[in-house]
């Protein structure tokens, strides 16, 4: 499946304007998907999906005849995570363990898009509790290669076109890098923009609830109801400057990896844009160490409570995680925490010194590997994770095998407003490398 799905803006204004009522739109989706769910598996299987969501549907409509009461994301389908709770389903994730252990009250970022009039299509595979184990969900542009995780399903539905929205989370790389492996936006806020209250955590001290979407319009719009104290940022006449972190960072790239990135680089440059590479991340193992160990401390709190009762029932990939997390003292995951704060100041105050607007840089190694057993590397995007920054990804051109390449761009902490305002000018600009 290589035709891009339509745009979430482009969605949002037919369904609020009344170019496409509601009903015909799901109807459409849910046709959509029985073609090509079977091959993608994106989704959790709901009997009646179509039934209930023809239901949602005309309930909406009803209760919003008139196009200036729509609400903001009126009629607008959504994918949630499965570590995320939405009242009528269980919550999986992605595990063999009884998923009665780990419920809870609907989450407030799907209280959130209710409230705005969007509809949940439904749950999205995950990997086993957003670590490393994957699901069978396969990369919709090319069938034999990993969409990335742990947002593996969320990924793959934006980029399949079964709904224009998605709702994923990151603790290392789980929105930005399968929306870069799927050829979507992926965007990873400012971390607690938007509230986790409702989720199955990983590690709650960088857990941070993300989107997908087809293009960065669609997702400000998607952004400004779901992200904390929104206020609009209208786009500047003059370019942001741009910096990329020199250094070990950029020595995980591969080498196709890196003649992208090269050649998006330079096609900013000849847009105008100012891109200059600044010394960064000098002690990057350490920040790797540093993020993943009070990672898997956190991780193994979470799963405490169950952990001795269902351990043969967790996938190894998961049980060396908690395995490795009960090994962190209480000095080190106190010293991992605090290093998020000192990561962040120091960055920003490198991009003061240098007058920086954005980082720019790899949102993963390379496109995506060959095969589902695994679901990619994630080192590029740990330490704005790490760091709390916002992130975004958005389509940068295409490798072999109609494999896309992307950008990731990263804000101070709290400046999302600005990262999605300057980001549609620079995504017009490498979309097509």
């Amino acid at each position: 499946m290589s035709a891009s799905p339509l745009s979430l803006a482009h969605i949002i204004a037919a369904l609020r304007n009344g170019e496409v009522p509601v009903s015909a739109y799901v109807a459409q989706a849910c046709d959509h998907l029985d073609a090509h769910e079977p091959e993608i598996g994106a989704l959790l299987p709901e009997p009646g999906r179509r039934e209930r969501l023809l239901r949602d549907a005309a309930v909406l409509e009803t209760r919003y005849p008139d196009p200036p009461t729509r609400p903001p994301l009126y009629g607008v389908l959504v994918g949630v995570k499965d570590i995320i709770h939405v009242e009528g389903f269980p919550t999986g994730a992605g595990t063999a363990l009884p998923p009665e252990l780990f419920a809870g009250e609907e989450a407030a970022v799907v209280a959130l898009l209710r409230e705005a009039g969007a509809l949940v299509l439904g749950k999205t595979v995950t990997t086993e509790f957003a670590g490393s184990a994957p699901n069978g969900t396969r990369n919709p542009r090319n069938l034999a290669h990993t969409p990335g995780g742990s947002s593996s399903g969320s990924a793959a539905a934006v980029a399949a076109g079964y709904c224009p929205l998605a709702l994923g989370t990151q603790t290392v790389g789980s929105v930005i890098r399968p929306a870069a492996f799927c050829g979507v936006v992926g965007f990873k806020p400012t971390y607690g923009r938007i509230p986790t209250a409702g989720i199955v955590y990983y590690s709650q001290s960088v857990d941070t609830i993300g989107l997908f979407a087809p293009d960065v319009a669609g997702m400000a719009q998607a952004a400004a109801v779901l992200c904390e104290g929104w206020q609009p940022s209208l786009p500047s006449e003059q370019l942001p400057v741009l910096a990329v972190p020199d250094g070990p960072y950029l020595d995980h790239l591969d080498d196709d990896g890196r003649a992208a990135f090269a050649a998006q680089c330079a096609a900013l440059r000849a847009a105008g844009y100012t891109v200059q590479y600044l010394p960064a991340f000098a002690d990057f193992e350490a920040i790797r160490k540093r993020h993943i160990r009070m990672a898997s401390a956190e991780a193994a709190q979470v799963h405490a409570p169950w952990f001795a009762s269902h351990e043969t029932a967790y996938r190894p990939e998961t049980l060396a995680v908690i395995r490795d997390g009960q090994t962190v003292g209480a000095d080190e995951l106190d010293a991992g925490r605090a290093g998020r704060g000192d990561l962040r100041d120091a960055l920003h105050a490198l991009m003061d010194a240098h007058g920086v607007d954005l980082w720019v840089c790899p949102p993963a190694t390379g496109t995506a590997p060959v095969g589902i057993a695994a679901t990619g590397n994630a080192i590029m995007n740990l330490p704005w994770s790490h760091a709390g920054m916002p992130a975004l990804t958005v389509p940068a051109g295409t490798g072999a095998d109609d494999l896309p390449f992307g950008l990731q761009l990263v804000a101070r902490a709290g400046a999302d407003e600005s990262l999605l305002a300057w980001a549609q000018p620079i995504a017009a600009t490498v979309e097509t490398l």
